[in-house]
């Protein structure tokens, strides 16, 4: 299947200025009017593949453009699967539901986000239209093809760092319930931002292979029908039950070419395992070296899980006092006000000793707070909080249950028109911590309610409303309920929790406008 690709328009400016309104020209909707699928294609299938713009092997893809995400500002992918035979789009329906539903659950840093999809079948034809997360900095090979044109190596602490990363996303996948096998990672499909955070895409190659393949239209193509790219492929694959140890071969191959930026092919069409060995034992480091050769044995029973990969002793690392307290500094951020770290720093004597180590043979060290850069700090606060810096060493290998999320009809959603559609799915998540703020306005006719929720997976929720005397609890609670902020089984709950702050309130028997946190 190949993609045809709009050819860059040379001559005047004002040729150039036509060519660019073609490209961003709105040519389809999406029903909730959110997203805008634009005539541009090019550069977006870097998203699947590497920059040459007229690769269409995207399993099923039959396009992929461009799109604007109009309640967020960005850009995003609007891809298309056409089904040859209507008749046959129905008997797949309801898998098709099941399995984007699962997509639509899938929640890493590390993963491409998949934001929604939706069913067409007007008029004659059928097709699945789905929208990812758009990538523009670049494949993981493209920047490993730039680092050797430049003569440099490859530094361990990133190679560290972005294989941890890779583990931690194949690792909630395969912890699934049930469990995702990607099936489809090379070193094209892995994707890095300018920050440093990796990311993997292609996650539903597997699905639309194993699923949909006889009823798209056009040829399904893989990622292993390119003989470039064999070699990141198990030699079980396609043969045996996909299970997690193919995901674990491609994971070892990848890493390989990230410590030696590229495994040579010797002139050959493709990778040839000696090549492979050949590049294995380049390697100085040896627990580099057994880390990457455990992982591509040839029986795959062998080769170890994603979770164990990440205790290896090349990874495996006791975290520092500083990565633990920016962990817990930014899943308590809720609780502090805006700006505290700049606030905060500026307030401390530069001269002031924030830590001292003493020695009964030599002298003491002292740290000094002029030691520590408020903009270094600001940077690395924000790292983590992106995911770069992940406490995998401290996850637990437990199921991540996909839950079936509620969706409207495809009825129902050619009604809906709005840019900001009402709710389509239930909260799932218990409320594991609450904290509320009530604030009484001037005449003292109604009060400012803010509220601080956090959830199971350590997420957390800041609402807002205005609150009259004459509103109850239980409507409060409910309401939440219905905009799936909170769970059902957390209405009640809640109700309580804001009955007791609200009466307290209300009659001025409280002496401060904070209600303490509540752990259920």
């Amino acid at each position: 299947m190949t993609m045809s690709v709009p050819e860059n328009i040379s001559g005047s400016g004002g040729k150039e200025e036509e060519s660019e309104e073609d490209e961003s020209e709105i040519l389809e909707e999406s029903p909730c009017g959110r997203w805008q699928k634009r005539r541009e294609q090019k550069k977006v299938l870097l998203v699947w593949n590497d920059m040459r713009v007229s690769q269409g092997n995207v399993p099923g893809i039959e396009s992929a453009y461009l799109a604007m995400d109009t309640e967020e500002g960005v850009e995003v992918v609007w891809n298309e699967v056409q089904f040859s035979d209507k008749k046959v789009f129905k008997s797949f329906e309801e898998r098709i539901r099941e399995m984007f539903e699962n997509l639509m659950q899938v929640e890493h840093t590390n993963i491409v986000k998949f934001h929604k999809y939706w069913l067409d079948m007007r008029e004659s034809r059928a097709r699945v239209i789905f929208i990812t997360e758009y990538m523009s900095s670049g494949s993981l090979k493209q920047f490993l093809k730039k680092t050797k044109k430049n003569h440099k190596t490859m530094n361990v602490k990133a190679w560290k760092r972005w294989c941890t990363q890779i583990l931690s996303a194949l690792s909630y996948l395969h912890s699934c319930d049930p469990p995702i096998i990607h099936g489809n990672l090379t070193c094209d499909t892995i994707f890095i931002q300018h920050n440093g955070l990796i990311k993997i895409g292609s996650v539903w190659h597997r699905l639309f292979v194993n699923v949909f393949a006889e009823a798209i239209h056009g040829n399904v193509h893989q990622h292993r029908d390119e003989m470039r790219n064999e070699h990141f492929f198990a030699p079980e694959y396609g043969i045996a039950e996909d299970d997690y140890a193919i995901d674990i071969f491609s994971f070892g191959i990848c890493a390989l070419e990230m410590a030696v930026l590229e495994i040579q092919a010797n002139g050959d069409a493709a990778v040839s395992k000696e090549a492979v060995d050949h590049a294995g034992k380049s390697l100085e480091d040896p627990l580099m070296r057994e880390f990457i050769q455990s992982c591509v044995l040839t029986e795959n029973k062998s080769r170890p899980t994603a979770h164990d990969l990440l205790f290896h002793r090349v990874l495996f690392e006791v975290h520092s006092l500083k990565l633990l307290a920016a962990h817990c500094f930014i899943n308590n951020q809720y609780l502090l006000p805006e700006n505290c770290v700049e606030e905060k720093t500026k307030s401390f004597d530069p001269n002031g000793i924030m830590a001292e180590i003493n020695h009964r043979d030599r002298p003491g060290v002292h740290l000094k707070y002029s030691h520590v850069s408020p903009l270094e700090l600001d940077k690395f606060l924000e790292d983590v909080k992106n995911g770069i810096y992940p406490l995998m060493n401290f996850a637990s290998h437990r199921p991540h249950p996909i839950p079936r999320a509620l969706s409207l009809s495809q009825e129902q959603m050619e009604t809906v028109k709005t840019p900001t559609p009402e709710p389509q799915e239930t909260e799932t998540r218990k409320v594991v911590q609450i904290q509320c703020n009530l604030e009484a306005n001037e005449e003292g006719t109604r009060s400012h309610l803010s509220l601080f929720l956090k959830m199971d997976d350590r997420l957390h929720r800041q609402l807002s409303c205005d609150v009259l005397p004459s509103d109850k609890p239980k409507d409060l609670a409910s309401e939440l309920v219905h905009h799936a902020f909170i769970s059902e089984e957390d209405c009640e709950k809640l109700a309580c929790f804001l009955e007791d702050a609200l009466c307290k309130h209300w009659s001025g028997t409280s002496t401060s406008p904070t209600a303490m946190a509540v752990m259920y």
